[in-house]
């Protein structure tokens, strides 16, 4: 069997990662994939808020492009007197140290050396104030190591400073400012010197909790333009109806939360699961719960297929408490979050410094997970685990999600015995979630520990009347690796009649029938539509190839599997296909290279025996089409 990729198959099924149900990803899917938008308040007309007052408005404009950054004079050679530490260590080689550090550990190429780069490169800064670039430098790197209060007292600015870095330093002052307490001050300063773009849309979604924790009200709740459908103008107004109930003005948020959620079945088909799942909320604490109840009844009779509103649903029914309002810094956290998820796809290291500030203004899992997503897009593997880690075990749900994401990391770093015990971990935390008994299964199949990933599969949390293909196919895969061929052709067909056109099921189950020699015609005609469905994969094109050598098309058989060890230079057994086929070719030499070469690619002991055979022998007729 080739060594075919289970991973393409096993996230399909997995794409549902997120063991928690976040409203924050929920909000932020519909967010503008380009031309993002921010709010101002200029030169737009009064609209009135449910109570008829006249309200200061607010309208969405474009962001203006972010310019290139500016070029920096670069810090000089030499220094009179040179400036050292008390350690005696100069400005200069901490400089260097600190860059290095924070350099390669942003990279994703050295690990667990960000948070003293960054300290490296603070204390440069202040032997050395003058220096722009190592002012800027030092800013950037508390920033990605989190240590905000560093970074808000080095904040560059001036007219040479790039809008990214200045703009930055003024949010970070203004955010450290309120978590530190004084929301006066944070809002004081947002009044006098506004935060721009490109961080101007993380100002106006925290803006409104300041001014609320500030006693600024009138300013907190000022209306949205209506009718904008603009998801930012959207949760805005959410949280203008959050704030107004809890400024205890109850007619004014339901007439927000109701324009918000919609019609039923409108919200069912193309709404906000969040705006009407909060509407629901806001009716049961005021003590409308049969009202609720109709509400998510009706989105689920439309269609609603969310499970945010299934998940409300079963709350109320059960009768058990409402989720509580934010308290001003949580939803000023909140807000954060949310602003991290709208730039997450144009800017990963300021969606992590989003989700930073965030938790230091309101420690929660979410936003523990969202930062170890967030580092872990940006590379930086240890930052995101020292994130993920500290999730704890008192909510099962979101410890369990920590832990597969570690264990995912692990896993694309190649450090597969420790990404198991990770997975053992999330398991144990939820021990009845399909999602991580499937993904420890896929694991312990990679480590070739089939029995006991059988176990799992096998187990009532996997083996269910309505299992998903995927769990077929990696039950399928587990048996064939024992060599117990009728179970696994059993499991393959089934994910193959659930999926009949997903490449991976084609090229399993038709190697498996190649191989074996058992119906090779048909096995080769499902993985030359599994071919032509995915050309890019070389797994599936070894087999592609191995099928025509096992048809004697020898001539064909070497182009494709050639192709195949371009695409796949390290699988030993594509090298190990492509030297049979030189050989029946009459390439000998080169069939010789090929077998020595998967010598070099850690064999398993069987295959590292029939290589070092076949280098002494040559190949063995009995292998060919017909052989005796």
């Amino acid at each position: 069997m080739p060594m075919v990729s289970l991973r393409p198959v096993l996230m399909s099924f997995a794409s549902a990662l997120a063991l928690i149900v976040s409203p924050v990803a929920v909000l932020a899917q519909d967010a503008p994939a380009a031309g993002p938008s921010v709010v101002s308040g200029q030169d737009e007309p009064a609209s009135a808020a449910p109570d008829a007052t006249p309200k200061p408005s607010i309208t969405v404009t474009p962001l203006v492009e972010t310019p290139a950054e500016p070029t920096v004079i670069p810090i000089p050679a030499v220094w009179a007197p040179v400036p050292k530490d008390v350690e005696g260590r100069t400005a200069y080689g901490l400089y260097l140290s600190g860059r290095y550090l924070a350099g390669h550990a942003a990279a994703g190429e050295q690990e667990g050396d960000g948070a003293e780069g960054a300290r490296q490169l603070a204390a440069v800064q202040g032997l050395t104030p003058e220096q722009p670039v190592v002012r800027e430098q030092a800013f950037t790197a508390a920033l990605l190591a989190g240590d905000l209060d560093d970074a808000a007292r080095m904040a560059p600015s001036g007219p040479d400073v790039s809008p990214v870095l200045a703009e930055a330093g003024k949010l970070v002052a203004v955010i450290q400012t309120f978590a530190h307490g004084d929301a006066r001050a944070a809002f004081a300063r947002l009044q006098s010197d506004p935060i721009r773009a490109p961080h101007a849309r993380a100002a106006v979604l925290v803006q409104p909790w300041i001014a609320a924790a500030a006693g600024q009200w009138d300013l907190a709740l000022i209306a949205p333009v209506p009718g904008s459908s603009d998801i930012l103008s959207q949760v805005l107004r959410y949280q203008r109806a959050q704030l107004l109930e809890i400024h205890r003005q109850p007619i004014e948020a339901e007439a927000e939360y109701k324009a918000l959620a919609g019609s039923a079945s409108a919200a069912a088909t193309g709404g906000q699961p969040a705006f009407r799942t909060g509407y629901g909320a806001f009716l049961e604490r005021q003590g409308r719960r049969d009202e609720a109840l109709a509400l998510y009844d009706a989105a689920l009779a439309a269609g609603a297929t969310d499970p945010q509103t299934a998940a409300a649903r079963a709350r109320a029914v059960a009768n058990i408490p409402v989720p509580a309002l934010p308290t001003l810094r949580e939803g000023a956290g909140g807000a954060l979050l949310l602003a991290a998820a709208l730039v997450a796809n144009d800017s990963t290291e300021f969606s992590a410094v989003y989700i930073r500030l965030a938790l230091n203004v309101s420690p929660s899992d979410e936003g523990r997970l969202l930062l170890g997503g967030a580092l872990a897009k940006a590379r930086m593997e240890s930052a995101a685990r020292d994130a993920l880690a500290q999730v704890p075990r008192t909510d099962p749900t979101a410890y369990a999600a920590a832990r597969m994401q570690i264990a995912g990391g692990l896993v694309r770093q190649d450090r597969n015995e420790e990404a198991l015990a990770e997975f053992r971990k999330a398991a144990e935390a939820a021990p009845t979630n399909s999602q991580v008994a499937f993904f420890l299964a896929s694991q312990l199949v990679q480590l070739k520990r089939n029995d006991e990933a059988l176990e799992i599969l096998n187990g009532p949390v996997l083996n269910t009347a309505d299992q998903p293909a995927e769990v077929h196919f990696l039950r399928g895969a587990a048996y064939e690796a024992l060599k117990r061929v009728p179970e696994a052709e059993a499991e393959l067909w089934a994910a193959l009649q659930d999926q009949p056109d997903e490449p991976s099921f084609l090229n399993y189950l038709g190697y498996l029938w190649v191989d074996s020699g058992t119906r090779v015609a048909e096995g080769a005609e499902m993985i030359a539509r599994a071919h032509a469905a995915d050309p890019t994969d070389g797994n599936i094109q070894d087999s592609l190839g191995w099928a025509q050598f096992r048809q004697g098309q020898y001539d064909q058989a070497v182009v494709n599997l050639e192709e195949a060890v371009s695409k796949e230079p390290a699988n030993a057994e594509i090298n190990d296909h492509l030297g049979d086929a030189y050989w029946q070719v009459g390439r000998k030499r080169e069939a010789g290279f090929q077998w020595t070469r998967v010598l070099t690619l850690e064999p398993d002991a069987e295959r590292r025996a029939e290589v070092e055979k076949k280098l002494a022998d040559g190949l063995d007729p009995t292998a060919l089409p017909g052989g005796a």
